[in-house]
This record gives C-alpha cells, structure tokens and sequence, in this order.
C-alpha cells in the first residue's frame, strides 16, 4: 500500500474543511483564517452581489456541542448590534450536517500588528473605543472572556472591531428572557435558546480564556466568579501591550507613561472587587490621561503634576513669559 506524503494529506483535510454550497446563495471564494473551532471562508452572495466572510464548525471538530455553540455564537451577535462588534446577515446548516454562519468581511489587521507602526495617543483613542464597544456588550449582559490584541480588528478607514465571541458568558437576563411574551410566556425559539444556554453552559473548573490576558478568576476556572470585571482585567492586558510593546510590566517606565502603567495595574488588579467597576470606568481614566488630567489610579508626584501643567498649557504659558521678557526689555531700555 502507498504511503500518502504529509502535504497530500494536507491537501486531503483543506478538501474536506471546504463547505459545500450546491443551490446555496454563497459561493466560497477561499479560506481566511482556521481556529480551534470553525474556519473563516472569504464568500460571495450571489443574491446581493458582495463578499462576506462564512464561518463554519472544522470537520475534525464538528459534534452536537460545537453545533450548539456555533449557533449561539452567531445568536449573540446578532444581538450585539454596534459598530464595534461584526453584524451577521445569515445562518444555516450544510448538506453535510455542519453549522454556519455568515458576517460581514473585516478588511484589517489585527491591533497587534497595528500598533507596532502607532503612534501611542492613537492606540489610547482605539482603546477608548474599545472600551466603549465591551461596555455595550456588558450592558446586554454579555462577558467576552478572551479579549486580547489577536481578537481586535482595525479597518483600514481606523475602524475597531472586536471580534471571536465564541466563549462569551452570557447573563440570565440577557440570554434566557430575549424573546419573552408581554404575559410572561415563553415562545418556542426562546425555549430553544434557553436549551442551548443550558447546553453550552461552561461547567465549573473549565479554564477558557488566553495566558497573559486572562483574568485569575478564568486561570482558577472559577466560572461563577467570571463578570464584566474579568473583562476589564483583560482590557488592562491590551493596554499595557498598546504602551509597553510588551505583556510584561517593564521596568523603569519613563515618567509621563507611569499613570498608564497604574491605570492597567488597577485594571489588572488580583481581586476583582479592586478593579475599575466597569469599562467605561477605565475608559473614563485614560481618557483623562490624553486630556493631561490627573488620572484616578495614580498618586502623582508634585514634580510630576508640575511637568504636566506645563506640557497642557505650553503655549499660553510662552505667550505669557514672552510678554514679560518683552515687559523688562521695555523698561530696562526705557530707563536708560
């Protein structure tokens, strides 16, 4: 028997990933990007003449569970209807039984490799809008649990999208009332979405997030414990990598970035309860920061406070020492 070399069957596993859309509206125009559960497909709608982005569950992954989860995940984005977060247009099922779903295309680059050309004031001004964008999330009781540079698109018109919400925890009120009647019944497809909450509940002790931008909670597998401030703590990762290049803490940080650095420490803080109460809150301080404003999380020197006033208001603080120099230099020549 012939032995078939790694690249043929290589070949053989990229043929059975690839969806079959006979007398389906899309058609696959070729593969975007593979993660452990489901493959991006670049896509063109026949009926409405676009590119849109397919995602459908791996071949090798496809069960009962990843359907349900798949499926859930396109449900919550539907939801999430915002400029930061990828609107989906379409979900069904293939002949061969695998889900899919379909989004819009994201033209970008991931904010990691955004920021490495950045300058640093404009990777705060992202980072306020993403902020923004899990803030919203958060008031729909949804908890994306694995925020990192990887998982955030910037456009190539600098829009921010933060994407793979494929491990969100979603809240009771959000995830199991959408969808309830006026007297209190429960029609058939929130009893269904009901069913897969409950099938896709994350069990105690599952540890799901990324090392270096989860939180200890998610480390610990401590689900119940899991909230918008363990995305906050991630949101402190982000930031401290947007600063510092970096997922450590870097020593000897230059003075004017040291309220930056306690801001993602506060983020980061072990303890969830010493953390910023919302992304909004920890917007609101580096928002701050850009303004040259006292920041909440850092006790600032007096000689530091002094440098920054001086850098605020650098102009009409010249404008005013000139008008002295020019003061003295009319009085002294006038008194000669």
């Amino acid at each position: 028997m012939t032995r078939l070399s790694d690249a043929a069957l290589e070949h053989l596993r990229d043929v059975a990933e690839w969806p079959e859309l006979t007398g389906n509206r899309y058609e696959i125009v070729g593969a975007l990007g593979q993660g452990g559960m489901g493959t991006v497909f670049l896509a063109r709608d026949r009926e409405l003449e676009r590119e849109v982005a397919l995602k459908v569950l791996r071949a090798a992954a496809s069960s009962p569970d990843t359907a349900l989860r798949l499926r859930r995940e396109s449900r919550i984005l539907a939801r999430l209807e915002h400029p930061g977060i990828v609107p989906v247009h379409d979900v069904g099922r293939l002949p061969d039984g695998r889900v899919y779903y379909v989004m819009k295309l994201v033209r970008g680059v991931r904010l990691d490799q955004y920021a490495r050309a950045a300058v640093l004031t404009d990777l705060l001004r992202l980072f306020l809008r993403i902020c923004e964008t899990i803030g919203f999330a958060h008031a729909q009781g949804v908890v994306h649990r694995d925020l990192k540079p990887g998982n955030i698109m910037v456009g190539a018109f600098g829009e921010v999208l933060v994407m793979d919400w494929g491990i969100a925890k979603v809240g009771e009120e959000a995830g199991r009332r959408e969808g309830g009647k006026a007297d209190g019944n429960v029609d058939a497809k929130a009893a269904d979405e009901a069913d897969e909450d409950d099938a896709t509940k994350t069990a105690p002790g599952t540890i799901l997030g990324t090392p270096g931008f989860m939180s200890p909670e998610q480390e610990r597998g401590d689900v119940e414990q899991i909230d918008a401030r363990s995305d906050v703590y991630s949101l402190g990762a982000v930031l401290r990598l947007l600063v510092t290049g970096s997922e450590g803490q870097l020593a000897g940080l230059p003075a004017p970035l040291r309220p930056l650095r306690a801001i993602w420490r506060k983020a980061m803080a072990p303890i969830p309860g010493d953390r910023y109460a919302s992304a909004q809150a920890l917007a609101e301080d580096v928002a701050r920061y850009l303004d040259a404003q006292p920041v909440d999380a850092y006790k600032e020197p007096l000689l530091e406070k002094g440098r920054r006033i001086i850098a605020k208001y650098q102009t009409p603080i010249l404008l005013v020492l000139a008008y002295l120099a020019m003061r003295i230099l009319f009085l002294v020549t006038r008194g000669m």
